[in-house]
């Protein structure tokens, strides 16, 4: 999940490791040392994988922007806002855009300037926490929790799980090949079982409906269409508007 780099990886959107450069949202590397013929361009690997977070994900910007609000904290009209401002828009060709006041343009940029005084304040308190008591809000006593699949849509308890919660739901649910047994009717066991289905996808691929099936077929073929429908509903997985094409989403 990409928020567990450091903010600087975030803004560029890839990271450095000591062979190679990986893309935080998609994972793809690109080893040191290789050249990368990208089109009718020669890239060394630093070049290569700035381009690919450009030209596959739009920057790190636009995919950012893009992301549920639930992850990135941001109201609709804050990410309209942001990517306006990214345009260097003045106020008045904001508010014209939005269909709001200047004055309501301004109001906004000043709860944005006061979320992110707040946010590094909250960044420090955690890191704290961290550093001198040795502890992170993320593990309890019945296990450590999961992080967020980064396009999860209402987010709220039902993604409050636990490594040893998503370890015991999988043992109940599926067998040892990975076949589902019963799809389960709590919310938060659905949640399990979809991110444990969606690694039979490759992250980023073009499905056709057909091969979605073909594949949901082999884990549960009772009622594979009901997979696929969960999918999307709960975030895992994107349709194209004429439903040509799925794609797990990143």
């Amino acid at each position: 999940m990409f928020w567990n780099y450091r903010t600087d990886e975030i803004k560029r959107g890839f990271a450095e490791k000591e062979d190679r450069y990986v893309c935080i949202f998609c994972e793809a590397d690109f080893e040191k040392g290789r050249i990368y013929q990208i089109g009718e361009e020669y890239f060394d690997a630093f070049g290569a994988v700035k381009y690919h977070v450009e030209s596959e994900h739009g920057g790190a910007q636009q995919f950012l922007l893009s992301q549920e609000s639930g992850v990135t904290g941001l109201s609709e009209i804050h990410k309209s806002l942001i990517s306006l401002l990214f345009l260097d828009k003045t106020d008045k060709e904001i508010s014209e855009a939005l269909g709001i006041a200047p004055s309501t343009v301004r109001s906004h940029k000043f709860r944005l300037r006061e979320k992110e005084k707040q946010a590094k304040v909250f960044l420090a308190i955690m890191a704290l926490l961290e550093d001198r008591a040795g502890k992170s809000v993320g593990r309890n006593d019945i296990g450590t929790l999961e992080e967020l699949h980064s396009s999860a849509k209402m987010v709220d308890d039902r993604y409050n799980i636990t490594d040893s919660e998503r370890k015991k739901t999988i043992s109940s649910y599926m067998d040892k090949n990975g076949k589902l047994k019963q799809f389960p009717a709590k919310e938060k066991k659905k949640i399990i079982i979809l991110r444990e289905i969606t690694n039979n996808f490759k992250r980023g691929a073009g499905y056709t409906e057909k091969e979605v099936d073909r594949i949901l077929k082999r884990i549960y073929e009772e009622d594979y269409a009901t997979l696929r429908r969960a999918l999307i509903e709960y975030g895992f997985m994107d349709r194209a508007a004429d439903g040509s094409r799925y794609r797990v989403k990143e």
